[in-house]
């Protein structure tokens, strides 16, 4: 039986993603109503949104004592923004929480792959809580 079908009898929702020159992979989601891009990253323990990017998809942020680390970039200071809308498609949640701090670095790497830039990233947090499949061989994730 191929994974697909299992899979979504399982009750799972399948999302292609882009593979980009990174490496990473890339798809579309809205942020209460709002359509952005996303990168798919294991790596990241949270899930986040370029602080730059809070007014455009309506968040409301609070004040975080977290220090964000990763791709380079150290010790930022971060915000927080709790029980937004998120949708993939016609998959959604309505409680979904964003750190925000500045993408600025991630998305100068993906300039200088000739990428667009992104909006946010998609860490572990939501993957681990929604038990994502990623199937590398057929590029997309399944998430239920």
């Amino acid at each position: 039986m191929q994974l697909r079908k299992f899979i979504e009898a399982e009750g799972f929702y399948r999302i292609p993603l882009k593979r980009l020159n990174t490496g990473h992979y890339l798809f579309s989601a809205k942020i209460n109503g709002v359509l952005g891009s996303f990168i798919l990253d294991t790596g990241a323990s949270t899930s986040c949104v370029g602080i730059t990017d809070s007014a455009h998809f309506l968040l409301i942020s609070e004040d975080s004592i977290i220090k964000a680390a990763g791709a380079g970039a150290t010790n930022m200071e971060t915000m927080f923004s709790r029980g937004n809308e998120f949708n993939i498609n016609k998959w959604s949640i309505k409680n979904m929480d964003f750190v925000l701090f500045d993408l600025s670095h991630v998305n100068e790497a993906l300039l200088q792959a000739n990428e667009s830039a992104i909006n946010g990233i998609i860490g572990a947090d939501f993957l681990k809580e929604h038990r994502a499949v990623i199937d590398y061989g057929r590029n997309c994730l399944y998430i239920k």
